[in-house]
C-alpha cells in the first residue's frame, strides 16, 4: 500500500520566505521531512513519501531557490544560516516541535546545522551522500583528491554558470545529474526526465547561489577557500542520533569524509553501499526505503 502525494502546498515562512512542498499522510502523525540537494526538488522523495506516508506525516520541500518556492535573486540570501532557519521554520509552521530528518546533498548541509545547532529538533537525522561542515572543511582545505572532486564547486560559483547549465535544453544539467559515479541513468526515464527539465526552466539561479554563497569551497587560485576558515571540531560535535547511507561510487563526496564523523557524532552508523553513486536515492529507491526504516524501527 503507497500513501498519495498531494502536491501545490505552500508555507509562508517567519523569515519572509515562501517554500511549497508536498506530503503524503496525514498531519498529526510523526513528521518525517525530506530536504532534496542540487539539482533537484521536492520529487527525488516521491518514493520516499509514497512509502512512509502510511505511518508518517512526510514531507518534501523545494528549498529556497529551487522549483516552485522562493528563488530569491541575491546570492547573501543562501547563507547557510538562512538556509538551517527555513528548515527550522518550516517545522514548526507545519504544527511539529522536532521531526525525523532524511537528507542529501544540500538538503543535508543544511539538516547537519539544524542538528548541530537546534538538536531539539531532530529526533533523528538521516544523512544520504551529504557531509558533516567539519570534514567538509578539512577536507577542502588539506586533501587533495577532495579538492579536486569538489573543483566543479568553483566552476559553478563562477558568473555565467546558470546559463551555461541550461544550453542545449539542459544538457550539461542532465550530465550533471548521471555523470557523479557510474552510469545509472534507468531511473532517468521521460516522465522523470519531463519533470526536472520543467523544475530546472523555472530558474537555475537559486541552486547555483547555495555553491556561491558557501564559505566551503576548493581552493581557486589565490583563493584559498575553506582554507581560509578557522574552525574548532568542538562547536560542530553533534548528539542526536545520525544514521548515514553512503554509496562508494559518489565521485564528488570521497569516503575520506566519513572518516571523522565517529569523533563528531555520539550515536552514529554509517552504511556504506559499493555499487551506489551520488545518486542512491533514485538509483534504488526501494533499498533506501529499506535502510531508512530500518534505522526508525531499530
Amino acid at each position: 500500500m503507497k500513501a498519495s502525494i498531494q502536491e501545490g502546498q505552500f508555507a509562508t515562512l517567519p523569515n519572509g520566505i515562501r517554500l511549497h512542498y508536498a506530503s503524503a499522510g496525514e498531519r498529526g502523525k510523526p513528521l518525517i521531512l525530506f530536504l532534496h540537494g542540487f539539482p533537484e526538488f521536492w520529487y527525488a522523495w516521491h518514493e520516499q513519501l509514497q512509502v512512509f506516508g502510511t505511518t508518517h506525516y512526510a514531507v518534501a520541500p523545494d528549498l529556497r531557490g529551487f522549483n516552485l518556492s522562493d528563488q530569491p535573486s541575491d546570492v547573501s540570501a543562501y547563507r547557510p544560516k538562512l538556509l538551517t532557519q527555513d528548515v527550522e521554520q518550516l517545522i514548526a509552521h507545519l504544527g511539529y516541535e522536532s521531526c525525523i530528518l532524511v537528507a542529501h546533498d544540500w538538503g543535508g548541509a543544511s539538516a547537519w546545522n539544524v542538528a548541530i545547532g537546534q538538536p531539539q529538533l531532530v529526533q533523528r537525522l538521516i544523512i544520504i551522500n551529504s557531509t558533516h561542515p567539519y570534514p567538509f572543511a578539512m577536507a577542502l582545505a588539506h586533501d587533495k583528491p577532495q579538492q579536486e572532486a569538489s573543483a566543479y564547486m568553483n566552476w559553478l560559483r563562477a558568473t555565467g554558470s546558470e546559463e551555461a547549465l541550461a544550453k542545449e535544453n539542459f544538457r550539461v544539467m542532465e550530465q550533471f545529474m548521471l555523470g557523479m559515479g557510474r552510469a545509472s541513468d534507468h531511473w532517468f526515464d521521460e516522465p522523470t526526465r519531463a519533470r526536472y527539465h520543467a523544475n530546472w526552466a523555472r530558474g537555475l539561479s537559486g541552486g547555483v547561489n547555495y555553491y556561491r554563497a558557501t564559505p566551503l569551497y576548493p581552493p581557486n587560485g589565490d583563493d584559498l577557500g575553506a582554507g581560509k576558515l578557522t574552525l574548532d571540531p568542538k562547536n560542530f560535535h553533534c548528539n542526536v542520533p545520525v544514521r548515514v547511507i553512503w554509496g562508494l561510487q559518489d565521485k564528488a563526496l570521497l569516503p575520506i569524509l566519513l572518516d571523522d564523523l565517529p569523533s563528531l557524532v555520539d550515536d552514529l552508523i554509517i552504511e556504506r553501499l559499493p555499487d551506489y553513486t551520488h545518486w542512491i536515492v533514485h538509483e534504488n529507491p526501494t533499498l533506501v526505503n529499506q535502510l531508512i526504516e530500518r534505522f526508525l524501527t531499530e
